[in-house]
């Protein structure tokens, strides 16, 4: 056996087994534009809350820009 065909060989498994597992990788793969919708309303809420919030006594006081 030469070592040419045993190398094709093991590049031939390998591509069956990489496909193997990119197949079964899809089927648990989260629905993203779901997950993006979801963190975008929270962030949405998050700030919503803050603003009606307004700044606090000891935050006004504390900060300084210069």
């Amino acid at each position: 056996m030469h070592a040419d065909m045993h190398a094709d060989i093991h590049l031939v498994l390998h591509a069956d087994r990489a496909a193997e597992l990119r197949r079964e990788a899809g089927e648990f793969r989260l629905p993203r534009a779901r997950l993006r919708t979801r963190i975008g309303w929270m962030m949405v809420e998050v700030g919503l809350r803050l603003a009606r919030s307004g700044p606090t006594t000891t935050c006004a006081q504390t900060f300084r820009t210069a």
